[in-house]
């Protein structure tokens, strides 16, 4: 009787495994995001995420915020065969049935907490693409269904994960004196919110605002200062709405830089310098004067310039709003 072939995703771990063992994947380098991993070797997402999974259950890899999963600093070799897991693994059916002391003891340690901040995690690391029940519950090392627990769904995590990061940046008690310096003050806080968290800005609508709590505060804030600037409370609403819009519209560029960074292998500045040949074949034609000449002198694209330029041109227009 022919003995059963490897999973596909354990085919991959060994292939990233040998990868790292032989150096070729360094310490603190980055790994494929389950993303990358879809689309390199043909796989679900499903698959991939167990990819992941599997590589930060062997202490190969670990996720850094805002950065990705990385290559872990100290690897040892593999003592065991991939297709054999160690007794003690959590997904060997002997170890579900007969309640296993590391997933018990996991399983009466899950918090909601626990669970919001592994979500945050993940989606720091990797974008909220990559976050799901299943994901969260293979980082906190429980059953997926133990999740549903403590909350209702995945849009129900989301709501919290939005919850929590508003919450870890509180305006201050004191507001600085003068309208013009309180509106700036939130725009630049929420700014750097978007800047921890790429996936936030994305995730906020303002067309189906969702009911966060912890963002409220910037909400009367911005009301607050703009009412004191002699708007009325409509008025002054929309021109909330319209910095809000303004400081999530740039900062939507955040995430989707990060993820492009990751299918790529390139940083803007190395994906611009291959599209540099089309483009000077087009400027060559005459046609666009003005493009030629800023191609010449050059352009530094900086998304904290962008913003900061935007910032101050809308509270100028602002101070002559009747």
């Amino acid at each position: 009787m022919g003995g059963r072939s490897v999973p596909r995703y354990r085919q991959i771990v060994a292939e990233l495994r040998q990868r790292i063992e032989a150096g070729e994947l360094k310490p603190g380098a980055r790994m494929p995001s389950t993303r990358e991993i879809t689309r390199q070797w043909g796989v679900a997402m499903a698959t991939a995420t167990k990819v992941v999974t599997e590589l930060r259950r062997d202490g190969l890899v670990r996720a850094v915020p805002g950065v990705g999963t990385v290559v872990e600093a100290r690897v040892e070799p593999a003592s065991r065969p991939a297709q054999n897991p160690r007794p003690s693994s959590p997904r060997s059916p002997s170890a579900r049935h007969l309640g296993a002391p590391s997933e018990v003891a996991s399983a009466q340690a899950l918090t909601l907490g626990r669970i919001v901040t592994a979500a945050v995690m993940v989606a720091d690391a990797e974008g909220l693409a990559a976050v799901s029940m299943r994901r969260v519950a293979a980082e906190l090392g429980v059953a997926t269904m133990s999740l549903y627990r403590h909350v209702a769904n995945k849009d129900d995590l989301l709501a919290r994960m939005m919850d929590t990061v508003f919450a870890e940046q509180p305006l201050p008690a004191d507001p600085p004196e003068g309208w013009r310096e309180q509106i700036e003050l939130a725009a630049r806080l929420l700014w750097e919110l978007f800047r921890r968290h790429p996936w936030l800005a994305p995730a906020l609508s303002v067309t189906r605002p969702q009911m966060v709590a912890a963002a409220l505060p910037f909400s009367e804030w911005m009301l607050a200062a703009l009412h004191a600037r002699g708007l009325d409370l409509s008025t002054a609403f929309t021109a909330h709405l319209m910095l809000f819009n303004y400081v999530r519209g740039v900062a939507i560029n955040l995430e989707a830089e990060q993820e492009a960074e990751a299918l790529s292998g390139l940083d803007s500045e190395e994906w611009m310098d291959t599209q540099e040949p089309a483009l000077q074949e087009i400027l060559a034609t005459g046609r666009f004067p003005m493009l030629a000449r800023l191609a010449a002198t050059g352009y530094d694209l900086d998304l904290d310039a962008l913003f900061d330029f935007g910032l101050q041109r809308l509270l100028e227009s602002l101070a002559v709003v009747r």
